[in-house]
């Protein structure tokens, strides 16, 4: 089994949900504060591989609900720049496995280590759910 670093939002009732069916299927978790992380551009850039740019942001973060971000016009030098100063904006979770890197858990290597052919279930925010709603998105 694998030794997964899982960057999470910590409180986030999905991010807990998707560590959970990783160590049911067998792995080792470690869990780390995608916030508190000291990112920069090229180590953030590793996890996105040939992602399209919007779809290296978290849809639900404020400021793109608000219009204030628009992740479809926007090239990967700001995007980049815009996750640095606010990891908020960043695609959860971020994983590591190895070196192997990505962002979501639709793609590889989590495809692999979950056994299954997609994650739709393990991807959705509960917060729409839960009428607790999560502090920050």
């Amino acid at each position: 089994m694998a030794t997964i670093i899982f960057y999470q939002k910590p409180g986030c009732a999905t991010n807990a949900r998707q560590i959970q069916a990783l160590k049911s299927a067998g792995h080792d978790v470690i869990a780390q504060d995608i916030l508190k992380e000291p990112w920069d551009a090229e180590e953030l850039r590793s996890f996105f591989g040939n992602m399209p740019v919007g779809s290296w942001f978290n849809r639900a973060a404020a400021r793109i609900k608000s219009g204030e971000i628009n992740p479809d016009t926007i090239d990967a030098a700001s995007a980049l720049a815009l996750m640095v100063g606010d990891p908020l904006l960043i695609r959860r979770p971020l994983i590591d496995v190895d070196g192997a890197r990505c962002a979501g858990l639709d793609h590889e290597p989590v495809l692999s280590l979950l056994g299954r052919k997609t994650q739709d279930d393990l991807e959705g925010c509960l917060h729409k759910a839960n009428p607790r709603r999560c502090a920050q998105a």
